[in-house]
């Protein structure tokens, strides 16, 4: 039956997104690289994964230095910040953009990790690796199951650098979903949207400063990461981040030329059209419903916690809900709790369901 957009469910609830509406927003044709070949888009939103905007993005590509966002979360995941790695020969002179780290030197896991970030080092990527997991092998391994455990089910990773390996991909989509996951880390987040990083060689008094190679950065607070890319083969690529009003959109570009522009193209535009709602509100009311023999039984249903998704102003508007029983039988006397759903709507279309506990007075 249908219910207001009041009435929620009540008692411990399991919540789970499993519609997505077509997106309203107008955005402008997807970019292209220079040479004409195929561009991978799309946006966002982390906490809900709704995708917004996108555009070839289910394509298997190789993504360059945007790999290191998948490096930099398997390592703060799986080793301590403070912890000293000493730099060896197989650690140094990693083809493509460098720290310049030298055999000997010591550096904290934390230090290593924003020249990853910041400066792209593919020596930083090498020796976070070997610190990690032993050696690279190990640690694509660890690579490959972080992802799996993000969703992104359409990739594959043999090294933490990104440089070119056939056997090295992912997608637009898969790697949105890895960066959703790693920007709710806040070490994560606090690197990436770091302009520059300063501190001193340990055991030495060598001063070094890192500059983030981000550009949006410098465009508001706002953005807020998170990696940049290149090679010849994968073009250039970017996966940036903006926060407002308690929303996070990620946008991922993938040879894309003026990559900058675009990702800040696709986030204003998202944050113009869509904001997050509140969908599902705290707290217990009654519903009726209709059980055997065309009798009604009146209950408590209500949710947890607040539920909010992203949507547009006109989805906003067109919200409908509809509450269901389960098999359970509610004419049973000694009932008190069962199990029922709430499913919302915006124009008709499914975009989220909840599982409740409903409280069943006698």
């Amino acid at each position: 039956m249908k219910i207001k957009k009041s009435i929620i469910l009540c008692g411990i609830i399991l919540v789970f997104t499993i519609g997505i509406i077509p997106n309203k927003i107008v955005f402008a044709e997807a970019a292209q690289s220079k040479n004409n070949a195929l561009s991978s888009e799309i946006l966002i939103e982390r906490d809900s994964l709704r995708v917004l905007y996108a555009s070839n993005e289910n394509i298997r590509r190789g993504i360059a230095s945007t790999t290191k966002i998948l490096t930099a979360l398997c390592v703060l995941n799986n080793s301590a910040l403070d912890k000293v790695v000493e730099i060896t020969d197989e650690m140094v002179g990693i083809e493509g953009s460098s720290v310049y780290l030298r055999r000997g030197e010591k550096y904290t896991v934390e230090q290593l990790l924003y020249g990853l970030m910041l400066r792209s080092g593919n020596d930083a990527a090498t020796a976070l690796a070997i610190s990690t997991s032993g050696s690279i092998e190990n640690f694509a391994k660890l690579m490959n199951d972080t992802a799996l455990n993000a969703g992104a089910k359409n990739s594959s990773f043999c090294n933490p650098h990104g440089l070119d390996d056939e056997e090295h991909y992912s997608t637009a989509y898969d790697l949105a979903l890895i960066t959703a996951v790693a920007m709710k880390n806040q070490e994560f987040e606090k690197i990436v949207n770091s302009e520059y990083y300063s501190f001193n060689k340990i055991g030495t008094e060598e001063k070094i400063v890192w500059v983030n190679k981000n550009k949006l950065l410098k465009k508001g607070e706002s953005f807020n990461g998170v990696k940049t890319g290149f090679t010849k083969k994968c073009g250039r690529c970017l996966v940036a981040a903006k926060k407002e009003n308690g929303m996070q959109l990620i946008a991922v570009a993938l040879n894309v030329g003026p990559m900058f522009e675009r990702c800040e193209t696709l986030l204003n535009n998202g944050f113009k059209e869509y904001s997050l709602k509140k969908i599902l509100a705290s707290g217990v009311e009654y519903v009726s419903l209709n059980v055997a023999d065309k009798k009604k039984i009146s209950l408590f249903a209500g949710v947890k916690k607040d539920v909010y998704y992203p949507l547009t102003d006109e989805e906003y508007a067109s919200l409908s809900y509809e509450f269901e029983k389960t098999n359970v039988d509610l004419n049973k006397k000694d009932l008190t709790e069962a199990v029922g759903k709430i499913n919302v709507f915006s124009e008709k279309r499914l975009i989220y369901s909840a599982e409740s506990f409903i409280i069943i007075p006698h």
